[in-house]
């Protein structure tokens, strides 16, 4: 499931106005209505970012994977319910209900979901929890990226990474002042892990300086990492590969400039396009 979303494109020298084909990323709430004794219990259990569609293979997939139910004959119904929300009217709640199978693990429900939260948005009990603290939006303006500084970030990432070079399968994230310097990395097998640890990072040693740096990230951009660097005031995001439509329409919301798809002589502005100088 995509949509279509104006950008900005720098190819061949200059900004090209074009559409593009954006996945759509939304929220999917999970509740359970499970028997504990004698007592019916509707819980949400977890919320998880997904492209639209499928969702019922999706919960059976989480579901077994969890090991809160041993096969599908577990499961007496599924059924989506709530009102269609957002630009693409969809339904985001999906109810499962098990059966009285002494297969189906309510201790691992309580213990693991319902007393429990995990990072970032899956880890919240309802949407109603995927409102951001922040209220003020990012510095509109600031920092000034060169089209030089902004292809060379991700190269500039990828030789500093120290597992990379051995393993090729780690992710990182960097915190770049405006000129381009590298002022901390971390890397992780998790896009929001390696985020989590830079910005601690950043933080432990007062590095943040909002108004004069960027943060480049290995892979593509979603929602969470998009509401993690927020969370640091810094306005400008890049991502080697492309974000998905809720982390576009988060960073429009607060003025952040969101960057994708940089190659040698290329890149893609989703949004603010005001910090970028090409000429």
């Amino acid at each position: 499931m995509n949509s279509k979303y104006k950008i900005t494109k720098f190819i061949k020298g200059k900004l090209e106005k074009i559409e593009d084909l954006i996945s759509i990323e939304e929220p999917l709430e999970i509740s359970l209505k499970f028997k504990d004794k004698e007592k019916w219990i509707t819980q949400s259990l977890s919320i998880t970012m997904r492209t639209p569609g499928h969702d019922e293979d999706l919960v059976k997939g989480f579901l077994f994977n969890e090991q809160i139910i041993q096969n599908l004959k577990d499961i007496e119904n599924i059924e989506s319910f709530g009102d269609k929300v957002g630009q693409y009217n969809i339904q985001n709640k999906i109810l499962v209900t098990l059966n009285n199978s002494q297969n189906v693990n309510i201790s691992k429900i309580k213990r693991d979901f319902l007393t429990n939260s995990s990072c970032g948005v899956c880890g919240k009990s309802s949407l109603d929890a995927l409102e951001i603290i922040k209220k003020d939006k990012t510095p509109k303006s600031n920092p000034k990226l060169s089209k030089e500084i902004i292809i060379n970030s991700p190269s500039t990432l990828r030789k500093n990474q120290s597992e990379f070079a051995k393993t090729g399968g780690i992710h990182a994230s960097g915190l770049f002042s405006s000129d381009g310097s590298l002022i901390s990395l971390r890397e992780d097998v998790g896009r929001h892990n390696a985020l989590d640890k830079m910005i601690g990072d950043s933080l432990a040693n007062n590095y943040l300086k909002p108004n004069d740096q960027f943060i480049t990230c290995s892979g593509r951009l979603n929602f969470e990492l998009v509401q993690k660097v927020l969370m640091t005031n810094i306005g400008l995001m890049i991502g080697v590969g492309a974000p998905t439509s809720l982390a576009i329409d988060l960073a429009n919301r607060f003025d952040m400039t969101l960057v994708g798809f940089v190659k040698e002589d290329s890149f893609n502005i989703y949004t603010n396009n005001q910090k970028v100088i090409v000429s």
